[in-house]
């Protein structure tokens, strides 16, 4: 249920709702508005019906059902779109448009230094790199743990640039939270819901990946899992499903971008890397989906991408991901975005 108070409604008639909602056994979370501030009480949804009480109370306008299964994401309980900020200075859901780039994984202080540097000067605002990382086959490059997290540390030192990098194990949430700007949850784990949960207890920024079979509701479910826990800086990433196409390495669902936007205030991300599986598709695949209306991008960024531990083939140059920024300035002004200047040290 969603209960909506009066424009003019006092913060003590507002803490009188909140504790009755807990008497009735449901959990309170306020989302604050522009004009006025709205409650989702969420809980079993037998006895919802009780909620229908909270009318007669001082302060309350309407209390209305959420038809929608996932309650904090929908739009039903949070009309206006999320911003979530990342860094000071660094808000995402916005009318800036934020790229975050970067390997995907960390392999020496030289080369993560190195990149993070040359993908500042392009304009990105948030750089990515792999301290853990999941792989379908044991015996690939699985990251370097603790001391990658300490060399993207040291490039956020370097560059100023805040950091987004992958959760993988329950286990390990304290220690990457301990280093990280944003914790990433991979396509993996979507729906490894102890670790959602987790996550949900944090003061941090989420990147929630999407499935590479999930469907647009068993998602956002996921991203219910984090809110419920108390957590609203979630931001959600698409980025491709399989399907039965083998020309690229995964489906790029470009329609889920406005798909999402209509059904959920959380900010969307595409990462067309991981969608296409070929660097020399990730611009085109950029661009298309800033024209659908993204709040933002995650693209692979690799000094010399032959070498790479891991993805090398999708990974742009940094010549080739400055050339890209260039064009995709052009289509962030039609879609209504702005992009940094260039050239920032």
């Amino acid at each position: 249920m969603i209960i909506v108070m009066k424009q003019n409604a006092k913060k003590e008639q507002l803490d009188e709702v909140i504790g009755r909602i807990r008497d009735l056994g449901y959990e309170p979370h306020v989302i604050e508005g522009e004009s006025r501030n709205v409650i989702g009480a969420v809980g079993d949804e037998r006895g919802k019906s009780v909620l229908q009480s909270l009318e007669s109370m001082a302060g309350v306008e309407d209390v209305v059902p959420i038809l929608k299964p996932y309650k904090l994401a929908s739009r039903e309980v949070c009309p206006e779109s999320s911003l979530v900020e990342i860094a000071p200075g660094v808000v995402i859901g916005g009318d800036e448009l934020i790229v975050m780039a970067g390997p995907c994984s960390v392999e020496s202080e030289e080369q993560i230094v190195f990149t993070a540097k040359a993908v500042k000067r392009a304009g990105a605002k948030v750089l990515r790199g792999g301290a853990f990382k999941p792989r379908t086959s044991p015996y690939s490059f699985q990251g370097m743990e603790e001391d990658g997290l300490k060399l993207l540390d040291l490039a956020r030192q370097e560059t100023g640039l805040p950091i987004v990098t992958e959760v993988v194990n329950p286990r390990d949430v304290e220690l990457v939270a301990r280093y990280s700007d944003v914790m990433q949850v991979g396509a993996r784990n979507v729906q490894n819901f102890a670790l959602l949960k987790m996550l949900g207890q944090l003061d941090k920024p989420i990147l929630l990946k999407r499935g590479m079979a999930t469907t647009i509701q068993e998602y956002l479910m996921s991203a219910e899992y984090i809110l419920a826990e108390g957590n609203r800086r979630v931001i959600l990433c698409e980025r491709g499903i399989r399907t039965f196409e083998t020309a690229t390495r995964n489906t790029l669902d470009i329609s889920a971008v406005p798909v999402l936007k209509e059904q959920t205030h959380l900010p969307v991300v595409i990462d067309p890397s991981h969608a296409t599986g070929h660097a020399h598709l990730v611009p085109s695949m950029s661009y298309a989906a800033v024209a659908a209306g993204c709040d933002g991008l995650i693209i692979e960024v690799h000094p010399s991408p032959e070498t790479a531990a891991s993805d090398g083939p999708q990974s742009l140059r940094p010549a080739e991901f400055a050339d890209m920024m260039m064009k995709l300035k052009q289509f962030a002004e039609v879609a209504g975005r702005s992009l940094p200047a260039v050239g920032g040290e």
